[in-house]
């Protein structure tokens, strides 16, 4: 006699307390379904299943085998299917999180605990789980084969870039405690524009305008703030500015930069092989980058001892040189620069690092992703100086934040402080005229 989703599942529905909900036949009906999936994903499992050459008749004999005595319409078998489908062609429940171009970040903190990021808030996912955590492995695994790397006990972490662009960051036992857990952080085939900047908020025209300049004039701009704070999504917006005549080099650990120029020479870090060989480093990168003719140089970011190697070249001609740095503010960012310098054991005296950061650096912009997921650039700043400990920065332009509604959205407002700055008369003198209106009014 075949077994009915009511016989199966009644029990489990009573202790549930699901007395609500309205489609109680689909209710049920999903959670057979998931049941099913977690004996055939199992069995894969177990038996190592990654590819099997006619894996249309592979997956109707398991689903045939699994639901023998099952009553399911054609509906829910096709569905069934598809989900098998994932598993074998496709990244198993990740696979229409990755498929979902409105999904920026996917985190995998568990079985049952994932978490996406969507329209800069993240959500806690519960229609979608692992079997167990050597499912999450497995899933693991079948994204970094492609790209000749591996992830176990002997190499407990793996930092990818995925063949869509994607960045993917693995961590497994015994390094994680909480099992394996992964971080894809989803590469964005239509990058944001400054008119996109503009729509959302993130920004003013006055300060797109001088940004624009900044980059024309060829002035040196770090980028700053926080995970996820949208900083290289910036960086590519201002990399937009570089006229299409100059030769770009762009260094990066993970290739995310999208430029349109012509002439553009995209450089890539490489990890360690399995003989703990073979690294190069974004610093080998920036050193060889000088002996390549650059009109500018483009590091996605320094956190190291590359930080003096970008520095000799801004001090070096290669002036218009853009890079981002994590820091929680302008003067923040100038400080880690320094101690990145001092901790990579360069004999230099703090003075005369203070008047090499002053010299190279001309402006510090800081953005920030607020508690409303919105992300504003909220300080450009143009470095005066160091005195003693205190550096010297001038505000040229911030947002202010005001207040919190009640529906979490924050509230201020952007301002332009009222004087010229320095970066000014650079500007100038390179034939841009473009900010008399917003300097001169």
């Amino acid at each position: 006699m075949a077994r009915n989703f009511v016989d199966e599942f009644e029990v489990k529905l009573e202790s549930a307390s699901f007395q609500e909900i309205d489609d109680y036949d689909a209710f049920k009906n999903k959670h057979l379904l998931d049941e099913l999936r977690n004996k055939i994903i199992q069995n894969l499992i177990d038996h190592n299943v990654t590819n099997v050459k006619s894996m249309d008749e592979f997956v109707k004999k398991e689903i045939d085998a699994t639901i023998e005595g099952y009553d399911l319409t054609n509906v829910e078998r096709n569905y069934l299917y598809n989900l098998i489908d994932n598993e074998i062609s496709g990244y198993g429940p990740l696979t229409e999180l990755l498929n979902d171009k409105e999904i920026t970040e996917i985190m995998v903190n568990g079985t049952n605990e994932i978490y996406i990021e969507l329209d800069g808030n993240i959500i806690r996912d519960t229609s979608i789980s692992f079997i167990n955590e050597e499912h999450i492995v497995r899933t693991i695994q079948r994204m970094i084969q492609p790209l000749g790397r591996t992830i176990d006990t002997a190499n407990p972490m793996v930092d990818a870039r995925l063949e869509d662009g994607s960045r993917l960051n693995a961590v497994v036992p015994p390094l994680s405690l909480n099992g394996p857990v992964m971080t894809i952080r989803k590469f964005k085939e239509e990058l944001a524009n400054v008119d996109d900047f503009l729509r959302t908020g993130t920004l003013t025209p006055y300060m797109a305008r001088f940004l624009q300049a900044c980059v024309q004039a060829k002035l040196n701009l770090i980028i700053c703030g926080g995970t996820g704070g949208g900083k290289t999504t910036l960086l590519n917006v201002l990399s937009s500015f570089i006229g299409h005549e100059e030769r770009i080099i762009t260094i990066e650990d993970a290739a995310e930069l999208k430029l349109e120029q012509e002439h553009v020479i995209s450089l890539e870090t490489r990890l360690t092989n399995y003989e703990g060989q073979g690294e190069i480093t974004i610093r080998d990168l920036v050193i060889n980058s000088l002996r390549m003719r650059p009109d500018r140089i483009i590091v996605g970011e320094v956190r190291g001892k590359e930080a003096f190697d970008m520095l000799q070249a801004m001090n070096t001609g290669h002036n218009g040189s853009l890079t981002t740095m994590h820091a929680n503010s302008p003067a923040d960012a100038l400080n880690r620069l320094e101690t990145m310098i001092l901790m990579a054991g360069m004999e230099i005296p703090v003075k005369a690092l203070r008047e090499y950061i002053e010299n190279a650096i001309d402006i510090v912009v800081h953005i920030q992703r607020l508690s409303d997921g919105k992300r504003k650039v909220t300080s450009i700043c143009e470095v005066t100086g160091f005195d003693d400990d205190v550096i010297h920065l001038n505000e040229i332009f911030a947002f202010n934040q005001t207040g919190v509604l009640s529906d979490r959205e924050v509230i201020g407002e952007f301002v332009k402080y009222d004087f010229v700055p320095n970066v000014y008369d650079k500007i100038v003198a390179r034939g841009i005229d473009t900010m008399k209106d917003i300097f001169e009014s």
